[in-house]
């Protein structure tokens, strides 16, 4: 079993280091016989970037939704502030459930059946907000909207990451971040103009506009690949580089990969833990990593080279939430005011501030790296959320009164600018590092770690602030820096690979 598994990834490695056998986006996807080049964005992949985009920019919506329209929903229904906690933090509750059985949907169904199903989730959701009379229907439509963007949270960076070529690879899987930052922004805006059951109903227009381009979008091909379906996976991967591209090289790369892992591995949530996926991570994190297995996981039994993958992207989702993310999405407004701020002015600045940074963002990531973005990400948030904590402190000791506003004002923009930098990068590497056949499990746990620190700070923020606008912020701040730590030594750089030479170079011994 070990000599197959040896032989087969060392032919992986031979077909990747041979210019003239390996499929290459950068000299035009030519090969050995000089075809046709593929080309890295076609019509097919741009229309199924913009079905990613709508579903991201829906999900924005519904962590929108609650900071716009918090008073008035309150006053209509008769919430209390537990009650509408209970409103606000039930999303992530339903994120919890969406992200348990996530990479487990989507591995048995398909990427695009998946989808499918999830957007009758997003729309009903929607409606049950929008003609609703009590809290309970209320909670339930928020439910809903939230298992749709538990699973779609992983859904979403892997089905980009697998139907795209190695140079744009980045690029594309940060387009739903960007149009996630627009959801919100848009709920923050428009919901300042129109009545929340209005906007619930506006806010359906994600979903729709996806129904007619899901009839077009192809399944991903390494899905395809996983099932045993290889004509189809030919045919997908000729849709999406060009009729008249040359794939033979990529479609073999990726059964060659697909069947060498059936060959040596099983699926499961256990193989996430094999040494073969974490030991080319190793060289300078080992005394890091005991330190973690020791503090945090306390499991000495379980060998530290097998968890690190995993420990360090289910890390930076934790410390990502913790660091305010929810906090922030839900109760901007709230946040403003409480700074002594327009929030109108402040909800609209923060929109324009998270269009320019995000745009930047993907012009950036392919060229300089998603580990550079990831420390420039974390830097910012913990440098913000200490601006905003100050401005508290100043507001409420009565230090500076005309300046504190001013600080809120740019600790919250700068957070907004550097979370849409950052926060789509731990899944974009989910989708990178872990190969296909334990991509569902590993993307379980992630998913499933992130929804409940998410629910934690979503369900406690108002309490908190009740107790301590300066301490919840320095709170923040300190689980940013730790995230910042954390990128620092452990996160690698995987720019400019396909997936199969990044799994490769992972599991190869």
């Amino acid at each position: 079993m070990e000599q197959q598994r040896t032989e087969a990834t060392e032919s992986l490695l031979v077909r990747q280091g041979n210019d003239n056998l390996v499929y290459n986006e950068e000299n035009g996807g030519l090969g050995d016989g000089g075809s046709v080049a593929v080309s890295d964005v076609t019509t097919i992949l741009g229309l199924s970037t913009f079905v990613a985009a709508c579903i991201s920019f829906g999900s924005g919506c519904a962590v929108g939704y609650s900071s716009p329209t918090e008073s008035s929903i309150m006053e209509d229904l008769g919430l209390s502030v537990a009650e509408f906690s209970v409103f606000g933090s039930i999303l992530s509750i339903g994120a919890l459930l969406g992200s348990a059985v996530s990479g487990k949907i989507t591995d048995l169904l398909g990427r695009k059946l998946t989808m499918w199903i999830l957007n009758l989730f997003y729309i009903g959701g929607w409606l049950a907000i929008a003609f609703t009379k009590s809290p309970w229907l209320l909670d339930l439509g928020r439910l809903s909207l939230g298992f749709t963007i538990g699973t779609f949270t992983y859904l979403m960076p892997v089905y980009i990451s697998e139907i795209t070529t190695k140079s744009v690879r980045g690029r594309f899987s940060v387009i739903p971040s960007l149009t996630f930052g627009w959801g919100i922004s848009f709920m923050y805006v428009v919901g300042s103009f129109v009545s929340w059951r209005t906007l619930a109903l506006i806010a359906t227009i994600p979903g729709l506009l996806q129904l007619l381009p899901l009839f077009f979008i192809p399944e991903s091909p390494r899905w395809l690949a996983k099932v045993g379906r290889d004509k189809e996976l030919e045919d997908v991967l000729l849709c999406l580089r060009g009729n008249k591209a040359d794939i033979f090289n990529e479609a073999a790369e990726i059964k060659d990969y697909v069947e060498s892992l059936k060959s040596f591995s099983k699926e499961g949530i256990l193989e996430i833990f094999q040494k073969k996926y974490v030991r080319p991570l190793l060289v300078r994190q080992v005394i890091w990593m005991k330190l973690i297995n020791f503090f945090i996981f306390s499991v000495q039994s379980i060998d530290i080279y097998r968890l690190f993958s995993l420990q360090t992207v289910v890390g930076m989702i934790i410390l990502m939430n913790l660091g305010g993310a929810n906090a922030f999405a839900f109760y901007s407004g709230v946040i403003f005011v409480s700074a002594g701020l327009s929030s109108m002015v402040g909800l609209i600045t923060l929109a324009a501030t998270q269009t320019i940074v995000g745009v930047l963002g993907i012009i950036l990531i392919d060229k300089l790296g998603r580990r550079p973005l990831q420390l420039v990400s974390t830097a910012g948030l913990c440098f913000s959320c200490f601006l905003t904590g100050l401005s508290f402190l100043l507001k409420e000791s009565n230090w500076w009164d005309q300046g504190s506003p001013a600080l809120a004002f740019i600790g919250l923009l700068m957070y907004a600018g550097s979370y849409i930098v950052g926060s789509g990068i731990p899944w974009l590497l989910l989708s990178e590092l872990f190969p296909i056949n334990v991509k569902g499990s590993a993307g379980s746990i992630c998913n499933f770690m992130g929804s409940c620190t998410g629910w934690v700070v979503a369900y406690y923020f108002n309490f908190l602030t009740e107790w301590s606008s300066t301490g919840t912020f320095f709170i923040f701040s300190v689980c940013c820096a730790a995230n910042f730590i954390l990128s620092a030594t452990m996160v690698p750089e995987t720019k400019g690979r396909t997936l199969e030479e990044i799994q490769t170079s992972i599991t190869h011994s």
